[in-house]
């Protein structure tokens, strides 16, 4: 049987009129007729006695109007429940990060995020700066975690602080044993190991700037694929490297550190999509606002006008 036709009687039934109902169901009146002269031929006995003002139901309509009202109860229930389990399903945060973005406060991050919504999907993707921007504009992640700067209109991105940068060295190196910040002009003879080789340009060409802009040329020996590639090379003394300082705490048995006196900073920035207001978002902005004052770092404005 027919849900739509069932509508159309049960709003006939309910507005005693067929002027009435065709309004009610924003129709014309003579579709409406039809639709109730086609239940009532499928049914095979009239329902309604159209001979009364109002319009009343027959014996089979009461039966009918009965029933019908059961039925499309129950098909509003079942599609408020399906719609309603698709919603919780498709609740999810698509993160995109950097390797070293690990060292600096994300995992607590994500964990405060999953406390505090255990019912969305996180799902954590590891990809560079370029990769993301291609994958915000594509839907494919959420929002992103990197350090590079970008231009581009179709992304947004919010600089959420800038973290101190600080030679590496193997534990054993010279250099390391020295107490106060080195100088980027006592590295000029040292073998340098960057980070990422690919693609470009990264993380290891605002580590070649900042030789450069101090009239530096790096001496540089490899170019890792990752950073833990490249704090492991460090490790086996093929050279040293400009690292975020948040590496410091994940790596200290086999490396040595020490802190840099042009004093250069690395930026952690946060991408999304201009205009995305999803729920999920929001709340991510919110617990970087809470936790970065917790850790006494600035909150930046932007993030304090979004939750």
């Amino acid at each position: 049987m027919d849900l739509r036709l069932l509508r159309y009687f049960v709003a006939v039934a309910d507005e005693g009129s067929f002027n009435r109902a065709a309004n009610r169901l924003h129709m014309a009146q003579p579709p409406l007729s039809r639709a109730i002269q086609q239940l009532e031929a499928h049914v095979g006995a009239p329902l309604l006695d159209r001979t009364s003002r109002p319009l009343r139901l027959t014996d089979i309509g009461r039966l009918l109007y009965a029933q019908a009202l059961q039925l499309l109860a129950r098909m509003e229930d079942v599609e408020t429940m399906v719609k309603t389990a698709a919603s919780s399903q498709s609740r999810r945060l698509v993160i995109g990060f950097v390797a070293s973005t690990i060292y600096a406060r994300l995992p607590e991050l994500i964990r405060e995020f999953r406390k505090a919504a255990r019912n969305v999907e996180l799902v954590m993707v590891e990809s560079t700066t370029l990769e993301q921007i291609a994958a915000l504009k594509d839907g494919r992640i959420d929002v992103g975690f990197g350090r590079i700067r970008f231009e581009d209109p179709a992304v947004r991105r919010v600089i959420l602080r800038h973290e101190r940068l600080i030679a590496a060295f193997p534990v054993d190196h010279p250099l390391a044993l020295g107490d106060g910040p080195i100088s980027l002009r006592d590295l000029v003879d040292e073998p340098q190991i960057i980070y990422p080789r690919a693609p470009r340009p990264s993380y290891a060409d605002q580590v070649i700037s900042l030789f450069r802009d101090h009239a530096i040329e790096p001496r540089i020996v490899h170019e890792a694929r990752e950073l833990q590639i490249a704090i492991g090379l460090v490790a086996a003394e093929e050279g040293m490297a400009i690292v975020p300082e948040s590496v410091r705490r994940a790596r200290s048995h086999d490396v040595a550190f020490r802190e840099l006196a042009e004093q250069a900073t690395s930026p952690i920035i946060m991408s999304h999509r201009p205009g995305d207001q999803s729920l999920e978002l929001k709340l991510m902005t919110s617990i970087i606002a809470r936790q970065y004052a917790s850790w006494g770092y600035e909150v930046p404005a932007v993030i304090i006008g979004t939750h």
